[in-house]
């Protein structure tokens, strides 16, 4: 049987680099071309894996259109991992546009101009930050619902873009996962004010580094043996690792610092300097779907604790014993609480808006001046969400216990009208989610999409998507978008919106 071959970007990160460890187990059924940047600590990333049977590494740039045509020459199935990611992408939103849609636009081009958009597949690694701020009491979510990227978050911007250029490509087999945090030992390490903007009562169902990697592997394994059924193609999952890996912000924090000694969270956070809304995360309804296809969880929450133990080595011993002394809780964490605040204090820190009056961070991050002066000082005083089991459902404005192949041009039409605008096409084909449709939205402004990027997708305005995060002045004209919006946001708060600093039109 002739072998298939494969096409891997971001190998050197951790998604990536472990997904390669489970390709490599499958040389005898595969060959393996990895598109890796020419940098020094790349090189240094990839020292591992130099010289393996079945594996060429091709240095190049993902921004580069010949590299990415020479590697796609070599490919039957592409496992688009790479990203610039969050934070670093939050601080460089240009380049993160340029490599996280530039990088998807090169890979479509480069298949097309090969004459192979019926035959190469393309597995993109989305995330689930397209969705943004889920926060209680409508942490539980589905694809299909809203996208609304968080104020600030270019990460999730530039990822929204190329998922609409995805799913609007033409090609016959494509699949857009969006993957939720990933946990295990390079989550342990972060140092930055991100940790701050992930709110106390936020909700993520995690996955961990290893069960990505199985699920890369899995995909190839299973799509050579041709035991991966093909309505597998052509659809949006979220990745998540399931009940096991549901976990709110604080509980984590309690387990986290309780192995170290803390039985009092108070002398270790302090609730004034994280943010209250504007960060992404939710409990899944739906990640059981990409489960049943690819079999790839295995891990729970007790692995990333684990990991963030071993990250702290001798440390961990040392805050033990003196969390027992008589006042070492404290004393231990004032020296944390110092190290947190200098993090705290940076570009993007949470305490550097406060302390610098920066009103429209404010309002994002807690929606005004004066909500954040209702923090309490002491986390026992603050009021922690509770019924995390109650589900508040997100209709998407169409019947979906419809068959796929029964939709038709009511069903499109009825569905735009509830997200604000109107579907001005008359006809459609029954059933044929792939063909483009016209739309207005609210706003006015025209543009072509499929059903599948609409009511799958939760995709809408491209102009609106892309202008600025003018969430409040939607609300008020799309109850689609209101439900994600309304039950977060007081009615009297300020109206803002915000004007992105990048498209991707500028590529």
């Amino acid at each position: 049987m002739k072998k298939q071959r494969v096409l891997l970007t971001g190998a050197s990160g951790g998604m990536g680099s472990l997904g390669l460890k489970e390709l490599l187990k499958d040389t005898d059924k595969q060959e393996i071309t990895v598109l890796v940047l020419n940098t020094e600590a790349d090189r240094q990333k990839m020292k591992e894996f130099e010289n393996r049977k079945g594996l060429t590494i091709y240095w190049g740039d993902l921004t580069n259109y010949k590299d990415v045509y020479a590697c796609i020459k070599n490919a039957d199935i592409v496992f688009h991992v790479a990203a610039l990611v969050s934070p670093v992408a939050d601080y460089k939103p240009k380049l993160s546009m340029k490599v996280n849609y530039g990088s998807m636009k090169n890979i479509i081009e480069a298949i097309r101009e090969q004459g192979r958009m019926e035959e190469v597949k393309v597995v993109s690694i989305g995330t689930i930050a397209e969705t943004g701020d889920r926060m209680p009491p409508i942490h539980w979510g589905r694809v299909g619902d809203p996208l609304k990227p968080s104020v600030y978050d270019y990460y999730a911007v530039s990822k929204i873009a190329a998922e609409r250029l995805l799913i609007e490509s033409g090609l016959k087999y494509w699949v857009s996962l969006r993957q939720t945090g990933i946990m295990g030992p390079a989550m342990s390490k972060i140092k930055d004010a991100i940790m701050f903007h992930n709110c106390l009562d936020n909700v993520l169902e995690y996955v961990s580094d290893r069960d990505s990697g199985i699920l890369l592997g899995n995909l190839a394994r299973f799509h050579y043996k041709g035991e991966l059924s093909e309505d597998f193609w052509g659809h949006i999952y979220n990745i998540g690792g399931g009940e096991s890996c549901r976990v709110d912000t604080f509980t984590m924090y309690k387990e986290l610092y309780g192995a170290i000694g803390f039985k009092d969270l108070k002398y270790v956070i302090d609730p004034k300097w994280y943010a209250t809304r504007n960060f992404h995360g939710q409990y899944y309804l739906d990640s059981d779907k990409l489960e049943k296809h690819l079999h790839f969880r295995h891990d729970s929450m007790k692995y990333f604790y684990d990991a963030y133990l071993e990250t702290l080595g001798a440390t961990a011993t040392v805050a033990r014993i003196m969390c027992k002394l008589p006042g070492g809780q404290k004393h231990m964490g004032s020296i944390m609480k110092k190290m947190f605040l200098k993090e705290a204090r940076t570009e993007h820190g949470t305490v550097r808006f406060i302390e610098q009056n920066m009103g429209e961070h404010i309002d994002a991050y807690w929606g005004s001046q004066k909500a954040w002066e209702e923090i309490p000082e002491n986390i026992n005083d603050f009021k922690h969400f509770i019924n995390w089991d109650k589900v508040v459902h997100i209709d998407h404005g169409y019947n979906e216990s419809k068959p796929e192949e029964e939709l038709d041009i009511e069903d499109v039409k009825g569905a735009a009208k509830f997200r604000g605008g109107e579907c001005n096409s008359d006809t459609m084909k029954k059933g044929d989610w792939k063909g483009k449709l016209k739309f207005k939205c609210a706003f006015g402004h025209k543009f072509e999409a499929s059903p599948r990027l609409i009511l799958e997708g939760g995709h809408w305005c491209p102009e609106c998507e892309r202008k600025s995060w003018n969430y409040a002045a939607r609300a008020k004209v799309d109850p689609f978008f209101a439900q994600v919006w309304n039950p977060l946001h007081d009615k009297h708060e300020k109206v803002r919106e915000y004007i992105k600093e990048v498209t991707e039109l500028e590529l």
